[in-house]
C-alpha cells in the first residue's frame, strides 16, 4: 500500500522518537568501546614501549603478551558484566551487532545507531589515550595500539580473522541461549586473553572493525585495513548460519551478552522463555 505524505511523515517522526529513546543504549555502546580502547593503549605502553620499567623487567615478547592478553580480557569481562554493559547488551563490536542484526534480534535503526557510536567512542578513546599519554603511544613499538597483517602476510591475517572471529561468535551464540547464559562474558574475556597470547602475531587479533578504525585514524596506519573490515563480520556471520542451521533460529534469544539486573532490553527479547 502506498502511503500519504502524511503518513510517511508520521512514520518517519515515529521511527525518530523510538531513536531517540533508545539514545542511551548508544551511548553506553560508544563508553564501552572509548573504555576498552583507552585500556587497549596504556597496557601496550606499560608492556610494549622500550622505556617502561615492565618491558625491562619482561625482555620475552611472549610473556609480555600474554600479560597483555590478560588486561584486556579482564577489561571486556568487567565491561560486559558492569550496569552499563548489561543495558546496553555489551556488543561494543560492529561485527557482533550485524550478525544480531541478521539474526532478526535488533531493529535496523538500532543497528545503525551502535555501529555509529561504536566507531565514534572508539576514535574518541583512542584520543584519549593520545592525550594521556602523549607521544609514548605514538611510539612505533605501541602504535596506539593499532591491528596490521603479521609477518605471513594479509592471506594468514584474513584466515586468522575469520576463524577467531567464528569461534568468539559461536561460544556466544551457544553459550548466552542456554543455561549457561551467566558465563558467556568470562568465555569472551578468556578468548581474547587467548587470541591476544597465542593469535596477535598472525593478524595484531582485532575481531572489530571499530577497535581497527580507531587505532587507524589516530594513528593513520592503514596496513591491511580491509582485512579487519571484512573477516571479522564474515566470521561471525557463519558462526550464526552454522548456529542457526543447527538449533534453528527460535533458539537465539536476545541480543544481549548478559541479560541480567533491572536493565530494561530494547532487542526482540524472548529471554524469558529460555529462563523458563
Amino acid at each position: 500500500m502506498r502511503l500519504t505524505p502524511l503518513r510517511r511523515t508520521h512514520r518517519s517522526s515515529l521511527i525518530a522518537h523510538r531513536s531517540a529513546r533508545h539514545f542511551p543504549e548508544y551511548a553506553i555502546e560508544a563508553f564501552l568501546l572509548g573504555a576498552f580502547m583507552l585500556a587497549a593503549c596504556l597496557v601496550t605502553t606499560a608492556l610494549a614501549h622500550p622505556a617502561s620499567p615492565l618491558t625491562r623487567a619482561l625482555p620475552d615478547p611472549f610473556a609480555r603478551r600474554a600479560l597483555i592478553g590478560v588486561a584486556m580480557g579482564l577489561t571486556a569481562i568487567g565491561l560486559i558484566y558492569s550496569p552499563w554493559g548489561q543495558r546496553s547488551g555489551a556488543h561494543f563490536n560492529p561485527s557482533v551487532t550485524l550478525t544480531y542484526l541478521r539474526l532478526g534480534k535488533i531493529a535496523p535503526r538500532d543497528a545503525l545507531g551502535y555501529v555509529a557510536a561504536q566507531c565514534g567512542g572508539g576514535v574518541l578513546g583512542v584520543l584519549l589515550a593520545a592525550a594521556l599519554l602523549g607521544m609514548l603511544v605514538a611510539h612505533p613499538a605501541v602504535g596506539f595500539a593499532a591491528t596490521t597483517p603479521g609477518a605471513r602476510g594479509t592471506a594468514v591475517a584474513f584466515g586468522a580473522e575469520v576463524a577467531i572471529s567464528f569461534l568468539l561468535m559461536s561460544v556466544v551464540l551457544r553459550l548466552s541461549n542456554s543455561r549457561w547464559a551467566r558465563w558467556t562474558g568470562l568465555a569472551c574475556g578468556a578468548l581474547v586473553a587467548t587470541y591476544i597470547t597465542l593469535e596477535a602475531p598472525l593478524s595484531g587479533m582485532s575481531m572489530n572493525p571499530a577497535r581497527s578504525l580507531a587505532s587507524a585514524v589516530v594513528a593513520g596506519r592503514w596496513d591491511g585495513f580491509w582485512i579487519y573490515l571484512v573477516a571479522p563480520p564474515l566470521g561471525m556471520l557463519a558462526a550464526a548460519e552454522l548456529y542457526v542451521r543447527q538449533r534453528g533460529l527460535a533458539r537465539v534469544f536476545c541480543a544481549k551478552l548478559r541479560h541480567g539486573g533491572a536493565a530494561r532490553c530494547i532487542f526482540h527479547c524472548n529471554y524469558a522463555a529460555l529462563e523458563a
